[in-house]
């Protein structure tokens, strides 16, 4: 790992803190740190919200609110979308504070839509 993983991996982590509200830190280690809230309507087991993750080439922050709702992307810039290599993860090799920003929008907005979500409940 890094020293400058370390660095994106605290900001993305203190970006799922500031919002984390009402749900469960699930991991929460040097490499890796994890949301869960509510239950999933089938199998009633904790649902993953939102994690960081540092892997060998990048760091990862996943936000399942993305997923559920793809309309949240609606309007992200070009550079953030271009960080994104699937539907609900972002990858970030260095801290970019105008990403980040935008990002923790985009979390404050997915974690707002998971809240009024039924399984929430």
């Amino acid at each position: 790992m890094t020293p400058n993983f370390e660095s994106v991996f605290c900001e993305l982590r203190m970006i799922l803190t500031r919002h984390a509200g009402s749900l469960s830190v699930t991991e929460d280690n040097p490499n890796r740190y994890c949301l869960e809230g509510g239950h999933h309507p089938k199998h009633q087991t904790p649902i993953p919200i939102a994690w960081v993750q540092i892997g060998k080439a990048y760091v990862s922050f996943h936000h399942m609110g993305v997923y559920a709702r793809p309309d949240l992307l609606n309007g992200i810039s070009k550079e953030l979308r271009a960080r994104m290599p699937g539907k609900s993860c972002f990858n970030f090799t260095s801290v970019d504070k105008m990403l980040f920003v935008e990002l923790e929008d985009l979390t404050m907005r997915g974690f707002d839509a998971f809240r009024n979500a039924s399984f929430m409940k």
